[in-house]
């Protein structure tokens, strides 16, 4: 799975890739490293993230069908028995 990230953002990431490394690990790394870490994780974590969004998509659209349903049996007429 290829995620396309405008490349301003990509940039924004890998600064933020740089800045939680040296937190964490007190060794700054470079742009090309922090691209790397950043194409390790999108690849590694791409696939967990979009099954759980489609997971959380498909709750909400069977929640709205279900409120649908019972707005349609809601709209129903009532019919008299034949005599």
């Amino acid at each position: 799975m290829v995620i396309k990230i405008p490349r301003e953002q990509k940039l924004q990431m890998m600064e933020n890739v740089q800045s939680a490394f040296e937190e964490q690990f007190g060794q700054p790394i470079g742009q090309l490293a922090a691209e790397e870490w950043l194409n390790i994780m999108l690849r590694e974590l791409s696939p967990f993230i979009y099954n759980q969004a489609i997971t959380d998509a498909k709750t909400v659209l069977f929640d709205r069908m279900s409120s649908l349903e019972d707005e349609l049996y809601a709209l129903q007429k009532p019919i008299r028995p034949i005599r």
